[in-house]
């Protein structure tokens, strides 16, 4: 990775874009819950023209169509414009479920999913595992901080952020391939009209450095003074 020449994101000139990994294992959610349950899976992302790719992915591996809200600056947007844009693209379709990946692998902010489901006033819940539908209803499973868990129910429409490792992925196979290209895919230009709420001032590449500490004296005192570094000055106990 290398950082522009304006030093405000990495030259993704030679760089290959795929999918988000988080996307994915959302993707093959909805997939799951379609077999299980029936409906529709429609994909859909906001990107630049190149973002289509995530499209064609995503059909190939089963979903019935796809939604590509298309703008050149989307790729520089925040979250708050990239989940606004969505809304209005999906606020139509009045879905009764979304899934989204908990976060990008680029910035992860985790905040997409839910400025989503604020802008289309729907419930959500984040970081999820486990998907159980009942009439009507969720029971959903998040995974909170040290290893704990937490199910709650939800009425539908609900919007979900699928946390990785939640289920097995599917791959594409030749036939699903070939037959993505007959799927229709909706494709909506936008001309950004909101400025972001946020934006990089700088990136750069972190400094290598090294130095080295003597803590001598009484071995009592020494042993203190040691326990103290590591706890106060580099945080490790």
């Amino acid at each position: 990775m290398r950082v522009n020449d304006r030093g405000t994101w990495i030259d993704d000139g030679d760089a290959s874009f795929e999918m988000n990994e988080p996307d994915a294992y959302a993707l093959e959610e909805a997939l799951r819950l379609k077999e299980q349950h029936g409906g529709e899976v429609v994909v859909c992302t906001a990107g630049p023209t190149r973002a289509a790719q995530v499209i064609k992915e995503g059909l190939a591996r089963g979903a019935d169509r796809g939604i590509h809200v298309q703008s050149e600056q989307m790729d520089s947007a925040d979250a708050v414009t990239l989940g606004s844009s969505l809304a209005d693209a999906l606020k139509p379709e009045a879905f009764d479920l979304i899934l989204t990946g908990l976060q990008s692998d680029d910035q992860g902010f985790g905040q997409v999913g839910v400025v989503l489901a604020d802008q289309l006033d729907m419930s959500h819940a984040t970081i999820i595992m486990e998907v159980v539908v009942n009439e009507g209803t969720l029971r959903v499973k998040r995974e909170l901080e040290g290893g704990w868990f937490q199910w709650i129910e939800m009425s539908l429409p609900a919007l979900l952020t699928i946390q990785s490792g939640i289920n097995q992925l599917r791959y594409a196979t030749l036939k699903g391939i070939m037959s993505a290209k007959k799927k229709p895919v909706n494709t909506i230009k936008k001309e950004l009209l909101m400025s972001s709420q946020q934006r990089i001032l700088e990136l750069y590449v972190p400094e290598k450095e090294k130095t080295t500490q003597l803590i001598s004296g009484d071995p009592i005192e020494a042993a203190a003074e040691l326990v103290r570094v590591m706890r106060e000055d580099v945080r490790v106990i």
